[in-house]
């Protein structure tokens, strides 16, 4: 169990200074957060269920009341074995903080717990796709995740990496890989309101020339980032069930439609 502790930092898309305050919950509660600046304190379930958008992060929705770039916060939580935790939060998005998970898991993490234990199996494979990208829950008698990307840049190309819990922690190979992104994208990004408040301490930048501002935490960052992303959205499930899951240039909205697969397959 944790102790109650808070983190604050400007949101990613919003620009905006908000923090979030985590206290552990009776089992059973789930993981939810409370917008504690709106008017009755309303509380979004961190659940498949309220799942609102997925336009470059994240975002779950309660009514009027919406929090957005949930992942990071969320990976952390569920590798760590946190399945049950109060998070208030002051504004509509989660800290972006350095970027990656590592902040989070400092506070969560506890050499006990084994990420790969699940109440549940997936048996038959399930697929999403869209044009060339996808991703997918293999049946596996152990939890593991596998992630390609694809960009033409020098600097990154084709990358794959393959996690297992079992073997390494998530808080040594994949909460310190950081959110990624491209310099040429940057205007046309900020000019549609997202990305407002990244800058080069809480984002790898990847530019023709190679990276805006290295060095790298891993050779592999960018894709190790992803399966980063891929848990927390997985995590909306609860519990994440034992599987090889495997992605390839896939999205949020790609993660979190394999969620509502598996939940209709199996938690209905």
């Amino acid at each position: 169990m944790f102790k109650s502790f808070q983190l604050s930092g400007v949101g990613l898309h919003s620009g905006k200074v908000s923090t979030v305050k985590l206290f552990p919950e009776e089992r059973g509660k789930g993981r939810y957060f409370v917008r504690v600046d709106l008017p009755h304190s309303p509380c979004i379930p961190a659940t498949i269920d309220s799942l609102d958008t997925t336009l470059l992060s994240t975002e779950l929705a309660q009514g009027e009341a919406k929090v957005r770039t949930v992942e990071h916060l969320l990976s952390s939580l569920c590798a760590c074995g946190v399945d049950d935790v109060r998070m208030e939060i002051d504004g509509a998005e989660v800290p972006l903080l350095d970027g990656s998970s590592k902040l989070w898991c400092d506070r969560l993490y506890h050499p006990d717990y084994n990420f790969s234990e699940s109440s549940y199996k997936i048996n038959e494979p399930i697929w999403v796709r869209h044009k060339d990208a996808f991703v997918a829950a293999l049946p596996s008698e152990k939890m593991v995740f596998t992630y390609g990307i694809d960009f033409p840049y020098q600097a990154i190309q084709n990358q794959w990496f393959t996690w297992y819990p079992e073997r390494e922690t998530f808080q040594s190979a994949i909460a310190p890989a950081r959110t990624f992104g491209f310099a040429e994208q940057i205007e046309h990004l900020q000019n549609q309101g997202l990305i407002l408040g990244g800058n080069l301490s809480n984002a790898l930048v990847c530019s023709q020339d190679g990276w805006v501002n290295p060095p790298l935490r891993f050779e592999n960052e960018p894709v190790r980032h992803k399966i980063l992303d891929l848990i927390g959205d997985l995590s909306l499930l609860g519990t994440i069930p034992t599987a090889h899951y495997l992605a390839y240039k896939a999205s949020h909205r790609l993660h979190t439609q394999l969620a509502q697969q598996i939940k209709k397959i199996y938690l209905t």
